[in-house]
């Protein structure tokens, strides 16, 4: 199992606070004025957006970094593709009008179908891929000077009615099996269900799901027309959220994806004029399950005809059996039959039990098993070990999706009222070492919400399941930062841990078929604690083991600030962190952020709704 395991000797439970280093706004801190404005306000739907549509944007980076070099790009109110560059080491930028995106025009046929915001990533320097968030995709190739060339133009079009909305999230350049010269771009879509039902059913009658598209692209790029062209798809996966993080390992040959869900392969992808056979669609799994800080819940849907006489389940620490013994057997809905079959983890008997709800006049029913942890705030990867081995128990994904979730509340809630009176809602796992910033002040409620709770999942070059994965399972962790970007390639991410951030950097791999192991690189200590306090975050950044940079959202009357925390030496009482201004007051909302590296060390560049704000010589 991909583990975040904290190394104890880089950790320092005697921390006292961070003290404030002045860094002098005037010589840090350079403004320059927007000709060319861009705005967060999106025309869309008719129909309300989703909650994790609202989340994923208000955190959409609207600028574009490219890696090692001092080039960014972002998409303008009036759909003009911004070339920001700044040169030989230079803290001054210059403006280009590299390309000026089509005007959208929306039919009445599609208002249910929001726009995504425009979005863009750099393949190199050199090469920028741009989504318009109406559904086109461009190539563009820029020069040194001058608008750039459009390589390619194209669309996903699953039916003739239904243009896919995209986000673009990253670029890579491949040499891998697959092709010796190609390029991939991953991109993210809602999705809406039936084609036909999105055009006129209400959004908000459907639970959010959002598809993670792998797009590929023969190199060198065909010159060729502004007509649209189809996009040729890799891969599909889907899950319950819009991923925060993606990236190639270029050593294990396969993609990360990181968001609040695993992402789960789905049916072949249509093509126009194609119908899929109903018989290939994946059949439903055997059980469905979610799990909680202290308590795992299980869920066999059973004919609603079944006697509680005919089921046994019985409960050990380690184990589960369940036989369901009937004669009202429905072809395709097998019997749940495990016969002392190891679970993931330890659980507690004495406080484990089931329930059997016939839900009423419905053909199934469910048998739910609740199942107390013996390790709080241990994430279970599966329900029994051998899931997704060979010869093991089937591989089945966690289950978030609300109706679900409604059913298996539902059928506990008469159950539970007694054990939940006597929780512990601590969920921190702090231990006793609180570091004296902390003492007196902590507020478990807000301090356990601090970061997103993200689900690590790995997906092989062709789209498949990467072969070691098997009885590997999909990592878990809270992130409180990700890498800011432009600072280079490679993953790495502050994971919460009590009130510290933890550092932790994925390892080269030693061949294609190595496990992913993150190693505990620096500790910023007590940042989830700082970060708490911290209620106007848009995007909370890190460059290496350097700084963590919380920015502030801002506003058009009132400018937001950027806090950074350094991090600090084991043994050492105290940390430093600065305050910057971004915003002056009328350089009005952060939309984006990124650096790039110079002689001088890293700039910063924010992109506001009236200004660029360039930082520099800050750590």
């Amino acid at each position: 199992m991909s583990s975040f395991t904290p190394n104890h000797a880089l950790q320092n439970p005697k921390f006292e606070g961070y003290k404030l280093e002045v860094i002098s706004q005037e010589d840090a801190v350079t403004r320059f004025g927007l000709e060319y404005r861009p705005t967060q306000v999106a025309n869309s739907g008719r129909s309300p957006l989703s909650f994790k549509e609202i989340q994923s944007r208000i955190t959409h980076n609207h600028l574009a970094m490219a890696n090692g070099s001092g080039r960014c790009l972002y998409i303008d109110s009036e759909h003009h593709v911004i070339l920001v560059d700044f040169t030989n080491d230079s803290h001054t930028p210059s403006f280009t009008v590299v390309y000026e995106l089509p005007t959208p025009i929306s039919a009445p046929a599609s208002v249910q179908v929001h726009r995504e915001y425009p979005s863009a990533v750099f393949l190199d320097a050199r090469t920028a891929f741009v989504a318009d968030g109406q559904g086109a995709l461009y190539i563009l190739g820029l020069p040194a000077e001058g608008v750039a060339t459009i390589l390619a133009a194209l669309n996903l079009l699953i039916t003739r009615k239904l243009l896919i909305r995209l986000r673009l999230h990253s670029a890579f350049t491949l040499s891998p099996k697959l092709s010796d010269s190609a390029a991939i771009a991953l991109l993210s879509s809602r999705f809406y269900g039936d084609p036909e039902a999105a055009q006129t059913q209400s959004m908000a009658s459907h639970a959010s799901e959002f598809d993670v598209w792998a797009a590929r692209f023969s190199l060198p790029f065909p010159n060729q027309n502004s007509d649209l062209a189809p996009i040729d798809i890799l891969w599909r996966r889907r899950g319950q959220d819009v991923p925060m993080l993606t990236e190639y390992d270029n050593y294990r040959k396969c993609y990360l994806l990181a968001g609040s869900s695993v992402y789960h392969e789905v049916a072949p992808i249509p093509r126009l004029g194609e119908e899929l056979d109903v018989e290939t669609l994946p059949r439903p799994p055997p059980y469905s399950w979610t799990q909680t800080s202290d308590s795992v819940t299980v869920a066999f849907p059973l004919p609603a005809t079944t006697p509680t006489s005919s089921i046994k389940v019985t409960f050990s620490q380690k184990t589960l059996t369940v036989h369901v013994q009937t004669t009202s057997h429905v072809e395709g809905v097998p019997l749940p039959r495990y016969s002392a079959q190891q679970l993931w983890d330890g659980i507690q008997t004495s406080t484990s039990f089931w329930t059997w709800d016939r839900e009423g006049e419905h053909s199934f029913g469910l048998l739910t098993l609740h199942l107390d942890k013996q390790r709080e705030n241990t994430r279970w990867m599966h329900v029994f070990a051998s899931a997704g081995t060979p010869g093991g128990e089937e591989e089945v994904l966690e289950t978030l999706d609300p109706s679900e979730l409604y059913l298996i509340r539902e059928s506990l809630e008469k159950y539970t009222a007694a054990l939940q009176s006597g929780e512990d809602m601590s969920g921190l796992g702090l231990g006793r070492g609180v570091p004296a910033l902390a003492q007196g002040e902590m507020d478990e409620e807000v301090d356990f919400s601090v970061g997103r709770v993200a689900f690590l999942t790995w997906v092989d070059e062709d789209g498949g399941v990467p072969v070691w994965s098997s009885g590997f399972g999909n990592s878990a962790c809270n992130i409180l930062s990700i890498d800011l970007p432009g600072s280079g390639p490679g993953a790495s991410m502050v994971v919460k841990n009590g009130i510290d951030g933890i550092l932790f950097a994925l390892d080269e791999a030693q061949g294609v078929g190595s496990l992913p192991t993150w190693t505990h690189s620096s500790t910023f200590s007590a940042l989830a604690f700082v970060l708490a306090s911290k209620r106007d975050t848009r995007f909370t950044y890190h460059v290496s083991s350097k700084a963590v940079l919380a920015f502030e959202n801002g506003s058009r009357d009132r400018g937001g600030n950027v806090y950074i925390y350094r991090g600090g030496r084991p043994g050492q009482l105290w940390a430093k962190q600065s305050v910057l201004k971004v915003g002056d007051g009328s350089a009005g909302s952060l939309l984006g952020v990124g650096t790039f590296k110079t002689a001088q060390g890293h700039t910063i560049v924010c992109l506001c709704e009236n200004e660029l704000v360039v930082m520099h010589n800050i750590f």
